[in-house]
């Protein structure tokens, strides 16, 4: 059977956990992802997992989940005939994903501006901390940063516990699969208009929306969420110790 992504060509200039994980969606649905690294500074999550062997050959488990499906190669974007290479490869593209820090691209002449000017078509997706614009637009972040900022860990531990973040980088992987559904979004898009266009694709606004639940409390009454979260007096939503013990 035919995968969805198939014939789709992603250019994937990313690090770490978000924009990779975001990629590696459209990877195992069937795009050719081409990812980019620096030729001396690979992506750090290739030494990062449980299994020493594989972090030495820069292939840590940390890296391996959200980089199979992958083709790969390596240029250093400060040179400009490297930077020549990847305009090549743009010309060739459908999407072009990136997370460095905002404005870095564009300061290389890689910005949405230049590569949409070689490739109208270029669906062109930036992932960061908060945004592109903004006060806090060149500020770079973790996803605990992000927990942190937004107020989900605050609300989360126990009356006694608390702040208390995730035990799983949520938001990134939030981030990414919700950047994934952008991406999908566009290329249905401009499957009518025949464009490309852009993504802004914030961890901050990712957090908002997984506290939709709680943010029209906070607007229209000023309430606070308290860190409740396992005295819900309700037992399919709280933990009961089992007769065994925990």
């Amino acid at each position: 059977m035919t995968r969805p992504f198939e014939g789709i060509r992603v250019i994937d200039v990313t690090h770490v956990l978000a924009g990779p994980f975001a990629t590696y969606q459209l990877a195992v649905l069937g795009a050719d992802v081409i990812k980019v690294e620096h030729p001396d500074e690979p992506d750090q999550s290739r030494g990062s997992g449980t299994d020493k062997a594989l972090n030495r050959r820069n292939m840590g488990t940390s890296f391996l989940t959200q980089a199979s499906n992958k083709r790969a190669i390596t240029l250093d974007l400060k040179a400009q005939a490297d930077r020549d290479i990847l305009k090549k490869l743009v010309a060739t593209a459908d999407v072009f994903v990136e997370n460095y820090r905002p404005g870095a691209f564009e300061a290389l002449g890689l910005g949405y501006e230049a590569l949409a000017a070689i490739n109208p078509r270029l669906i062109y997706a930036s992932f960061s901390a908060f945004g592109q614009r903004g006060p806090r637009g060149p500020q770079t972040a973790y996803d605990h940063v992000i927990q942190a900022t937004s107020g989900i860990m605050a609300m989360t531990g126990t009356k006694d516990v608390h702040p208390v973040k995730f035990g799983a980088p949520a938001i990134d992987y939030a981030t990414g699969m919700t950047g994934a559904f952008a991406l999908a979004s566009a290329l249905f898009q401009r499957e009518r208009t025949g464009r490309g266009q852009r993504i802004d694709m914030a961890m901050l606004d990712v957090a908002m929306i997984l506290m939709s639940s709680h943010r029209p409390a906070i607007c229209a009454t000023a309430s606070i969420p308290s860190p409740t979260a396992i005295a819900i007096p309700m037992p399919p939503t709280a933990p009961s110790k089992p007769k065994t013990g925990w």
